[in-house]
């Protein structure tokens, strides 16, 4: 979503978004939005750290390079990622390759996306766009069903 998607009202494409209430806003909303995404994973399954250079496994974009969440899921074979979790520059990747992965019979065992309240995460405004870092080693990661994703936020990074 972009500042000038005509989907979003005029006053929220170039105000400041303060930290606490993004906080706020991801702590509050959303979380409904991953309740069906629960599956049967497993807890023995850990995150690892995305390479500076890795690309995204659903739009090939530098994963490292992206403001906002990143994401990996763990599938039972780790095919055709290489012995590795699937890795993703946003949450839109992230479950968009998910879903069409299990569409196509893969089983996904876990799904983990950024969790801002375990990082020291930077808000910043970029060309009129408020935004927010990402974070790429493994401890920014949690398991999607312990977080709520916040959808159409005034800040970018999807």
């Amino acid at each position: 979503m972009t500042r000038d998607d005509p989907s979003m009202p005029a006053h929220s494409r170039s105000e400041s978004v303060p930290r606490r209430r993004l906080l706020a806003g991801i702590a509050a909303a959303g979380t409904a939005a991953v309740a069906g995404c629960a599956g049967g994973e497993s807890n023995s399954i850990a995150p690892v750290s995305i390479d500076d250079d890795q690309a995204c496994d659903q739009c090939g974009m530098i994963v490292a390079d992206h403001p906002g969440t990143v994401g990996q899921v763990h599938f039972e074979d780790d095919e055709p990622e290489g012995g590795r979790p699937a890795q993703f520059c946003s949450a839109t990747c992230t479950y968009t390759y998910r879903f069409d992965a299990e569409d196509a019979g893969r089983t996904p065992l876990a799904t983990f996306l950024t969790d801002y309240s375990a990082v020291d995460q930077e808000v910043f405004e970029e060309g009129g766009d408020t935004m927010f870092s990402s974070h790429v080693e493994s401890e920014a990661f949690a398991r999607e069903t312990a977080l709520t994703v916040v959808a159409r936020s005034e800040v970018i990074g999807a």
